[in-house]
């Protein structure tokens, strides 16, 4: 199907079921398609489906031979807030992806979250270029999708960051090193902090930071200075990119990232943290996270455990 069975600007086609973002030809220049994730009232939190529709949407754009760029974006307030919380911290009983099986199996995992690794990829490996259009927060699994984009442009006060490095959680496509070197990388994984826009394009994570009024302006320069050169020499020079950064060890770097996010799932510091979300809600359990309170550990964390599963089964 091509981006020309759409009026520009518009839709795509209904036969095309997109549930979490919208596919449309940029109504000003119909040599770039957008990919916008459509839950505003959840600042585009992921859902399980998301990653899927990200590779869809991209495999759609690289299909019609007028696209020369794509750019990613956010509807409404945020351009991702992450992974769902509601489905997959909150939920009642076993993790909804049943990756809370007793015994555990890691590779049952791994097949799982690298599914969504490789969905994200989608727009790194895309031959057409990929822009993210950042506001308000890439934050968590919203970072790694934005870093899986050739270019990132953000609002100056935007923030982006992966908080769950503190507990339940690790980057899975692992840009952050590539993009920063490893001080600069260290210094975010450790903490889990947040940094702005300003920051993140000083440091060199993201090509350019703008104020918000200035954002759209930016992201359509960029994607019209792009979207001029021959889609062959855009594939051509973006290969040579990749297949550079590739060699420095990036996809080594995802399955080791992917199995350990499996393992900040399972280890009794990331059953906790879920078991004290389902027991007091999420919110109050990343509140603990991100504080700088101590998260408990070891036989701590088992104990908490326990009294949380007593807690738990008293709720229901």
């Amino acid at each position: 199907m091509s981006l020309h069975d759409t009026v520009p600007g518009s839709e795509l086609d209904a036969a095309v079921a997109f549930k979490t973002l919208t596919v449309t030809r940029d109504a000003a220049n119909e040599r770039v398609a957008r990919i916008t994730f459509n839950r505003p009232e959840r600042l585009n939190a992921i859902t399980f489906d998301t990653p899927g529709e990200i590779r869809a949407a991209v495999e759609l754009a690289n299909d019609d031979d007028d696209i020369h760029v794509i750019v990613l974006q956010g509807a409404g307030a945020a351009f991702c807030a992450g992974y769902d919380i509601g489905l997959f911290g909150e939920a009642a009983g076993e993790h909804p992806c049943k990756q809370e099986r007793e015994p555990w199996d890691p590779m049952a995992d791994y097949r799982a979250m690298r599914r969504y690794t490789d969905d994200f990829m989608a727009l790194w490996r895309s031959p057409k270029p990929t822009i993210a259009r950042v506001h308000r927060y890439a934050i968590a699994g919203g970072s790694d999708i934005a870093l899986c984009c050739d270019q990132v442009v953000m609002e100056e006060d935007a923030r982006i960051g992966y908080m769950p490095t503190r507990v339940w959680g690790c980057p899975t496509t692992a840009h952050w090193t590539y993009r920063l070197g490893p001080e600069r990388a260290k210094r975010l994984l450790l903490t889990g902090d947040l940094i702005d826009g300003r920051t993140a394009c000083e440091w060199g994570l993201v090509s350019e930071a703008v104020p918000a009024a200035d954002l759209d302006a930016a992201v359509d320069a960029l994607a019209a200075r792009m979207a001029s050169v021959p889609i062959g020499m855009l594939q051509m020079q973006k290969m040579i990119v990749n297949e550079a950064v590739e060699r420095m060890g990036l996809l080594a770097s995802q399955t080791l990232a992917t199995v350990f996010d499996g393992i900040t799932r399972h280890n009794p510091e990331g059953l906790w943290f879920r078991r004290h979300a389902q027991a007091h809600g999420f919110k109050e359990a990343v509140a603990w996270r991100d504080s700088g309170r101590p998260i408990p550990e070891g036989d701590e964390a088992r104990a908490l455990i326990a009294e949380l599963d007593r807690l738990i089964a008293k709720k229901d």
